[in-house]
């Protein structure tokens, strides 16, 4: 389906669609059929407006995201120590960890220049304290995604933050891609030519399965690819609260089908 977008130009409305299709969008209109539906058809009419409700509240409530993660997209399990110290010990120069972005912001006033969003910084800390930690070289890639206009590529922006704020330069930057998909193919092409036959690579959990994918397909055995997820924590909330809508329920539950939506696209 990605490759339709592209074939007919229609790139860049993906995010447009995209939020159109993800909640609370589909519901709120099931929730006004319903009540047209009300004077003539009253049973369907009423029937219709509950489930919209229930709808509503079970996609804004971090309950469902758990659930969803656990049994629709699966992520695999974070790097565990011994994993880390294997990485640690095997000859360098053949592997790259590799973080993908997560959101650019064109400015920050409080910096007064380009950041990256919440999601893109967590994962580039991760990414430069597994590449501490290992010894391993950094590659980040990111550009311009489809949603946005008028900013810095996201990789260098993330070369910027890890260079002077973290004290660790990149090794690679990738900054032409606008997807995971274009992710994939663009990183790949970049580090087998530089003889790295290992790529780690760094994305949230929720991010993780599409992305390998993604990654598997565009290095068609060589390099391999291993995950290695992060922002996995379950949090300490009270059980109850995890059923009452919340927006952070509603960020996640979005993020989750996002994922699914993007992977039925080939994005």
């Amino acid at each position: 389906m990605n490759s339709v977008f592209i074939l007919l130009g229609f790139e860049s409305w993906k995010p447009v669609l995209t939020a159109l299709l993800l909640p609370p969008v589909p519901l709120l209109l099931l929730l006004l059929f319903g009540a047209r539906l009300i004077p003539s058809r009253r049973g369907m009419g009423w029937f219709l407006m509950l489930t919209g409700v229930a709808l509503l509240w079970l996609t804004a409530c971090t309950g469902s995201s758990r659930l969803l993660t656990q049994f629709v997209l699966q992520p695999p399990p974070a790097l565990g120590t011994d994993r880390i110290k294997a990485l640690k010990a095997q000859a360098k120069g053949s592997t790259a960890i590799v973080v993908l972005g997560g959101g650019v912001e064109a400015f920050a006033p409080e910096y007064g220049v380009s950041s990256l969003q919440h999601a893109s910084l967590e994962r580039l800390r991760y990414g430069i304290w597994l590449s501490r930690q290992t010894g391993l070289p950094l590659a980040f890639s990111g550009g311009v995604g489809w949603g946005q206009t008028d900013s810095k590529p996201e990789a260098r922006v993330a070369a910027q933050i890890a260079a002077t704020e973290f004290g660790l330069p990149l090794k690679w930057v990738e900054e032409n891609s606008r997807d995971t998909r274009e992710n994939a193919q663009r990183s790949v092409a970049l580090l087998k030519p530089a003889g790295i036959r290992h790529i780690v690579l760094v994305t949230h959990g929720w991010h993780m399965p599409r992305s390998m994918h993604a990654f598997e397909a565009a290095a068609g055995g060589e390099p391999s690819i291993e995950a290695a997820p992060m922002g996995l924590s379950k949090g300490n909330e009270l059980p109850a609260l995890a059923w009452i809508p919340s927006s952070r329920g509603t960020t996640e539950v979005r993020e989750i089908l996002r994922e699914l939506l993007g992977r039925l696209a080939g994005a």
